[in-house]
């Protein structure tokens, strides 16, 4: 009884990994790489990084600004922040770069420090360069004050 159990159990098994296989033909199979497993796809290009030390206009109240230039082979860690080499206080003179704002020397309980805030250290945690690439998905994005003019000229 429990050979014929097994030979049935192993029959059924076999039986269901052939009707597996022959459901799913080979050429309907997709994957999110877009190319079969056996082919190395061609990488997309790298965009570039918007360079032009430009500021550039904030999207909404509260937004971090845009970092707009290189950052590639800065430094960041816990030792050295290279973003400090140009932005810190006592740097804005030489470099005429923007200062970082004073919201980065408070601690959690608004009390100023005499070093950044070891909460808005890691720069690149809310800041990012921009890339120059093709939009991906569309946007209908509306900045604030096209919101506001809206309102206004909706009233009158």
């Amino acid at each position: 009884m429990n050979a014929r159990k097994l030979i049935s159990m192993v029959a059924l098994l076999g039986l269901s990994f052939s009707i597996m296989a022959a459901s799913v033909p080979e050429e309907k199979i997709a994957t999110l790489r877009l190319a079969p497993l056996n082919v190395e796809p061609t990488p997309p290009a790298m965009q570039q990084v918007i360079n032009s030390d430009v500021k550039q206009v904030r999207n909404y109240p509260m937004q971090p600004p845009i970092i707009p230039h290189k950052i590639d082979g800065y430094q960041i860690d816990l030792k050295v922040n290279k973003c400090m080499q140009c932005h810190a206080r006592n740097s804005t003179g030489h470099s005429q770069a923007p200062m970082v704002s004073v919201t980065h020397y408070m601690d959690r309980d608004n009390n100023f420090l005499a070093e950044l805030s070891p909460r808005r250290y890691f720069c690149t945690q809310c800041h990012a360069p921009q890339l120059d690439a093709k939009i991906l998905v569309e946007n209908d994005f509306v900045d604030i004050d096209h919101l506001l003019k809206s309102a206004a000229s909706a009233k009158q």
